[in-house]
Order: C-alpha cells, then sequence, then structure tokens
C-alpha cells in the first residue's frame, strides 16, 4: 500500500499529541490505539471515530485500519519483539507509536521499512517527545536487522506451550493456559489466531419498519454491498464505513448486530404478548430483537447493574421506537420476589472472558487475569440460580455467553441442571439456521468461530418441567 498520500484535510483538536501537522493515517492509527489500551474503547468503535475525525482519502483510511488492527490483534507479540531492544519500557505515548512502527514492519511488507521508522521519529518529534528519537528510530532498525535475519525467535513450542501461545497469538497467559486445556494446543491456537477473511458487518431490520423484502429494497437503494446471513433477518454489509453513523440507524431502520448474538435472542423464542426478562442487557441488542419480535404487545424487561449501561439500553429502544422494553438498574444476582414464576422466558447473556469474540475485540485476548477468569463461573451461577426463580412453569431459561471455554459454557450449564432437577434441556432447534442445527445437542449450542464462521458463543436452552 502506498504512502505517499498520508495526509487529511483537517488538523487535529483537543488534546491530541499532534499538534504541527495534518493527521495521517499513522496518527489516526495512534489515536485509536491509545483509545484502545488506554482508555478501554471497543476496537471498531474508536477506529471509526479516529478515521470520521481524521477525513482521510480512501487508500489512507485503509492503511489507518490496517495498521491498527494489526497493532491491537499483535500486541503482546510486538511487545516480546521491541523488548528485546530497549532496557526499558519507554513512557505510554512513546511505546504505542513504536507498536504502530512495529505492526508496519512485522505484518504489513507493502509499507517501505524507511516509511515506518521516519513516521514514527515524526510521530515522536510532533508529540514533543524529541528525546526519545533516537531511541525509536535504533529500536526500529534494529528490529528490522534482526527480522532480516530470522532471528526473531518465539518461546519453545513444545517445552513451553503457553510461553508460544501467549506470544504468538497475543493471549494473556492465564486465558491461553485454559484455552490449551480445553482444545490443545493446535486447537487454541485455531481460536486465538482466526480473524475473519473480510471485516463485515451484520445488520437486521427494525421488523416494526419493514420486513425482510422492504429491507433488502432499501439496501440497494443505499447501494450498499450485501449478502443473506444464517441466523433470520441477518443481512452481512461489506465496504460501508460506519454504519452507525448511517442516517437509516440513527432512524431506527435497522440495527448493527452479529449472528451469534442474534441467534442468543432468537433461542427465546419470544412472540407477541409473552413477559421477558433479559437479565443481563446492556447495551440492548438481544433486549431489542425480542422486542421487535413481540410487536408493540408484551414487555422485555432489561436489566443492567451500572446506571450509564441502563441509559444504553433506554438509548436503543428508543432509536428503534420500541414501547414495550422496560430498562431497570437491578443487580441480576439478587432474585426478585415480586416477579418470582411469572416470566414466560428468561436471557441470561452472562458475564463472561469474551474469547469467542476476539475478532471483533481483539484487545480482550490480552486483558485476561487470572483474578477475572477464576470470579465468573461463580458469577454466573450465582446469576442463573437467582433468575430462574422468575421462570413459569413451562417457561424457558436461555444461558449465553459469547466465550469458548468450557468452564462457563457446557460445564455451567450442565451443573445448573444438576442443582436445578425442575429443569430440563429443551431440545427444539427450529429456532437455528438448518446449517447449525446438528451442532446443537441436548439443548446446548457451542459456535466455534473458524469452524462456524461466526463469533464464538454458547446457547443452552432450558425448560421448567409442568406439574
Amino acid at each position: 500500500m502506498s504512502d505517499r498520500r498520508m495526509s487529511g484535510n483537517r488538523r487535529p483538536r483537543g488534546n491530541a499529541p499532534h499538534r504541527e501537522r495534518r493527521v495521517s493515517a499513522r496518527d489516526a492509527a495512534l489515536r485509536a490505539l491509545q483509545d484502545v489500551v488506554r482508555g478501554d474503547a471497543f476496537a471498531a468503535q474508536a477506529l471509526n471515530r479516529r478515521l470520521d475525525e481524521a477525513r482521510l482519502r480512501p487508500d489512507d483510511r485503509r492503511l489507518a485500519a490496517g495498521l491498527f488492527y494489526s497493532a491491537v490483534e499483535n500486541r503482546l507479540y510486538i511487545e516480546y519483539m521491541l523488548a528485546r531492544f530497549m532496557e526499558q519500557r519507554p513512557e505510554a505515548l512513546v511505546t504505542d507509536i513504536l507498536h504502530i512502527a512495529a505492526a508496519q514492519l512485522l505484518f504489513m511488507d507493502r509499507v517501505p521499512d524507511h516509511a515506518a521508522v521516519d513516521e514514527a521519529v515524526k510521530q515522536v518529534r510532533a508529540a514533543r517527545r524529541e528525546g526519545y528519537a533516537g531511541l525509536v528510530n535504533g529500536v526500529l532498525r534494529n528490529l528490522i536487522r534482526a527480522r532480516d535475519a530470522g532471528t526473531l525467535a518465539l518461546p519453545e513450542r513444545d517445552s513451553d506451550p503457553v510461553a508460544w501461545l501467549r506470544v504468538k497469538c497475543s493471549v494473556a497467559e492465564p486465558a491461553a493456559r485454559r484455552l490449551i486445556d480445553a482444545y490443545g494446543l493446535d486447537g487454541a491456537f485455531e481460536l486465538a489466531a482466526w480473524t475473519p477473511p473480510r471485516r463485515n458487518e451484520t445488520v437486521r431490520p427494525n421488523r416494526l419498519r419493514m420486513d425482510g423484502a422492504a429491507f433488502e429494497a432499501w439496501l440497494d437503494g443505499q447501494k450498499l454491498n450485501w449478502r443473506r446471513g444464517d441466523a433470520e433477518d441477518a443481512y452481512i454489509v461489506s465496504d460501508a464505513g460506519n454504519l452507525a453513523a448511517h442516517e437509516g440507524y440513527r432512524q431506527g431502520l435497522f440495527s448493527i448486530q452479529g449472528e451469534s448474538a442474534m441467534l442468543a435472542a432468537l433461542a427465546v423464542g419470544a412472540k407477541p404478548g409473552m413477559q421477558i426478562l433479559d437479565a443481563c442487557a446492556a447495551p440492548g441488542g438481544k433486549t431489542c430483537l425480542m422486542a421487535e419480535r413481540m410487536g408493540t404487545s408484551g414487555r422485555v424487561y432489561a436489566w443492567d447493574v451500572h446506571p450509564h449501561r441502563v441509559e444504553l439500553i433506554r438509548a436503543a429502544a428508543r432509536r428503534l421506537g420500541l414501547e414495550n422494553v422496560r430498562p431497570g438498574e437491578r443487580d441480576a444476582r439478587r432474585m426478585a420476589p415480586d416477579m418470582r414464576l411469572t416470566m414466560d422466558a428468561a436471557l441470561v447473556d452472562a458475564p463472561c472472558s469474551g474469547l469467542g469474540v476476539i475478532a471483533e475485540k481483539p484487545d480482550i485476548k490480552y486483558r485476561q487475569s487470572e483474578e477475572r477468569l477464576a470470579a465468573l463461573p461463580p458469577l454466573q451461577r450465582q446469576i442463573l440460580d437467582a433468575v430462574c426463580e422468575t421462570v413459569k412453569v413451562g417457561g424457558l431459561l436461555v444461558y449465553a455467553t459469547c466465550t469458548v471455554l468450557p468452564e462457563e459454557n457446557i460445564r455451567q450449564a450442565e451443573a445448573f441442571l444438576q442443582r436445578h432437577p425442575e429443569f430440563e434441556p429443551d431440545l427444539s432447534d427450529d429456532w437455528l439456521p438448518p446449517r447449525l442445527r446438528p451442532l446443537y445437542e441436548g439443548g446446548m449450542l457451542q459456535i466455534l468461530p473458524r469452524r462456524d464462521g461466526l463469533d464464538g458463543f454458547f446457547i443452552a436452552r432450558m425448560r421448567r418441567k409442568g406439574v
């Protein structure tokens, strides 16, 4: 990809570090990287925001996106390689500049080496970190020499598989160890290394506004490239830019939602007039899908423990014109006596490690700590034990996660059924697309990204027995 045209047409604003020049593709990538690794922003949202600010040409937008994702997805790998040439890590901004440059040198062979080094030095100087210019130049040139000499060695795969996977795929050690224990090293590598062939967006129409045929005509009218997905009402849109900024999105004509997440909501089987609890609902995508399926009748009670996340649910329902959503600030670990045995269905999309969606949120890979991973199964158990009390006789409890770890998925669901003999697996698979039905066993479905081409999700359907 050419580096000759690197400038946008607007100067950076606010407290961004680059005040002396226009925003380049590398600047936009750097700012998005900082948003993710320093500010906990979601990768796609951070990138879209910085690209929109920079107003880059199409080829520079593609360069910025390539730089950003190469740096985010390979963060621990880059960190491991750079550490060979530094006695100590420099300050955060300089570290991130080095990561953007190293991403070019290690993963983007169409970017000339001299351009990567020169632009990194310019970024350091533009950020008024002149004292680091020599270090950045020296580290990157040493990295190039080691790369060309073939001396950038990984940890030994056979003698230390956890360290190998950690560096090779930029997965935190506790997550790497659990993936290997569950899937073996080859399977763990497939899960940790998978990225989609193209970065598309999945959308679905607002059923209150238009059906599938009308939505397809609308997509054509917007000159968007699309194809149907597996899930009902799922449409895969490519080369569309930031769809969240599209006028149709703001008007509530469609939602942006991955197919696996859609399937978790479709598993509930929402119908007009039902009373449904979405116990861990923010930001509200599954809540809204279920509410749309119910027309203007019934209720979806949408809970989250954090007030600002409840506002996200409320905003999503407002954008889509859904009046049958009832957001609430509630802790799903606490049984709701006023709702005992009143819900036709309840969805527990539980807090989880998120290791099924690392293609969309690559920073999840290296944010996992031993303490967090160990705390998740007990939390999931508490939520399930409390929420199941709201499900009426004959009603459905759906447990879902966006991870691939058995201790959060099948083991959690099986343990629940042992503790609660009043529930049994629901074996009906008519809510699933035909391609996935062979994977549905004992009322449970594990979606694996590389095998199935979708985000990694687990879905279990459990029904309260009749008297």
